[in-house]
């Protein structure tokens, strides 16, 4: 029989499949599920980001999400070696080159690094390859075009004159930082390693609470670098633990101790890590609600999306810390990948729009998104599937 309902116990029924079978059926799904939506959008302009009304949204180069495709199509390039893949993901992340020079974003990022850097990482072809890194090179230095030397931080959203915030940064531009600290290798530019440094470490020192939790949003006053409030735009409330935030978070702090060593990084993706872990509203498959703190618990939508991220994260932070805690993170992320890879979450071919995770959250507050597939869902389950597989192979 098939898994019945969110959170029916899954993850647990198919404990007994081994990993290198669960990942294979995993990308034989995604390899089926791309075919449907590779030829869906093939006579659409821009990049699927979810399904509304049961139709196919996408959205142009401008928009954050833009670059998950392509990565996606890289990933799944990466895991079978079809050209179908590598061709796909071509097309793709050339059409997100406007953003290497869209001053605007601080998503910079996101919209270059999965679909360029993941090209850069994969493609053998040198002129190919030299093209990738210009194109993230020009990204890097249009996103250190928002960093106040005063606040110490790179914006996140310009802000319109009237409005309530002077200087919003948001926790998802921690994940913004590993564009800067390639670059800064790629180049030999220091500047770019000194911008992200010191962003991470203003919002260590800002963005977190004492249980580990991270707020959504810090305004600060840009004269001054002062906080001026600490509040949410996308999560229940503003002392609530937005389920994506706290991921981006142990994502990005993890991501920085690798990049730099820096002890803090790593005591601080570890305090996101005990709390995601700890916490009493995370569910047995570990699958969270969208926000921790949501009062219609247990009755509240869950984010696959973030479960993804934090899964990805808790494969890489395992590799940087002492056994038993490496065993515990790989074992919650390995929990994590089964129950996303059950039928509660993992559609079958043909269904979901051609996506792959069901159950993904994105702007619960703004009535938009709500349990539904997102397209950076299915990247950060696609990474961390790959991440299981490599961390099972070195064993």
């Amino acid at each position: 029989m098939g898994c019945i309902g969110i959170g029916a116990g899954c993850g647990a029924a198919q404990a007994a499949e081994p990993v290198a079978a669960l990942v294979e059926r995993d990308i034989r799904t995604a390899a089926a599920q791309y075919r449907v939506l590779l030829s869906a959008v093939a006579d659409k302009p821009g990049f699927p980001r979810t399904v509304e009304r049961g139709e196919i949204r996408t959205v142009d180069a401008g928009d954050w999400t833009a670059g998950f495709f392509p990565g996606s199509l890289w990933y799944l390039y990466e895991a079978t070696g079809d050209e179908i893949w590598r061709s796909a993901a071509r097309r793709y992340t050339e059409r997100t080159a406007p953003a290497k020079f869209d001053k605007r974003q601080h998503d910079v990022g996101f919209m270059l690094g999965a679909g360029y850097g993941n090209g850069w990482r994969l493609s053998t072809d040198p002129a190919e390859r030299m093209r990738y890194r210009d194109a993230l090179l020009a990204g890097a230095t249009t996103l250190v075009t928002r960093f106040d030397p005063t606040v110490g931080a790179i914006q996140s959203w310009d802000v319109e004159p009237g409005s309530a915030w002077a200087y919003p940064v948001i926790i998802d531009n921690m994940m913004n930082l590993e564009l800067l600290m390639w670059a800064a290798r790629a180049a030999g530019e220091p500047r770019y390693r000194e911008v992200a440094v010191a962003h991470a470490g203003t919002t260590l020192k800002h963005h977190f609470r004492p249980d580990g939790s991270s707020v959504h949003l810090v305004d600060y006053d840009p004269h001054t670098g002062a906080v001026r409030a600490r509040v949410t735009v996308q999560g229940h409330a503003d002392g609530s633990a937005w389920a994506r935030g706290q991921a981006w978070g142990l994502y990005g702090y993890t991501m920085m101790y690798r990049e730099t060593r820096d002890p803090a990084y790593l005591a601080q993706a570890q305090r996101s890590a005990a709390f995601w872990l700890g916490h009493p509203r995370l569910p047995a498959d570990k699958v969270p609600y969208w926000d921790f703190d949501d009062p219609a618990i247990p009755d509240a939508p869950r984010d696959a999306a973030a479960a993804a991220i934090a899964a990805s994260a808790l494969l890489e932070l395992a590799g940087f810390v002492e056994r038993a805690a490496a065993a515990r993170y790989r074992d919650a992320a390995e929990q994590t990948i089964r129950s996303l890879s059950s039928r509660a979450y993992l559609a079958a071919p043909g269904e979901n729009g051609g996506f792959l995770l069901k159950h993904a959250t994105g702007h619960k507050p703004g009535g938009t998104e709500i349990d539904v597939p997102l397209n950076y869902a299915d990247y950060y389950f696609l990474e961390a599937v790959l991440r299981l597989k490599a961390a099972r192979a070195g064993r």
